[in-house]
């Protein structure tokens, strides 16, 4: 799978895990560079998984809160940990 942000691949991988709807790929097949945190949202830090997102940036532009991980899954979202999901603007195919 791959995860699309207009005709730049964000990340690209065969080792997905589906939860909750998402698709999240392991962090090491993920553009980092391209990541920036997102500050914090009060419900951001009322997370119990300790959500963290980021801005994707790419030729200048940036697509607000686009990407995530959770920092501290709880055993329900273990299967996540070390992995990012993408929403918005990316589109995983």
């Amino acid at each position: 799978m791959k995860a699309m942000l207009k005709d730049k691949v964000v990340a690209d991988s065969d080792d997905i895990v589906e939860c909750g709807g998402y698709q999240y790929f392991p962090a090491s097949s993920v553009r980092s560079e391209w990541l920036e945190k997102a500050e914090k949202t009060e419900s951001d830090r009322a997370c119990p998984h300790g959500v963290q997102f980021y801005d994707v940036v790419t030729d200048g532009t940036r697509h607000p809160r686009a990407a995530w991980s959770y920092e501290a899954p709880r055993p329900s979202m273990k299967q996540v940990e070390g992995r990012f999901g993408f929403l918005e603007d990316v589109e995983v195919r």
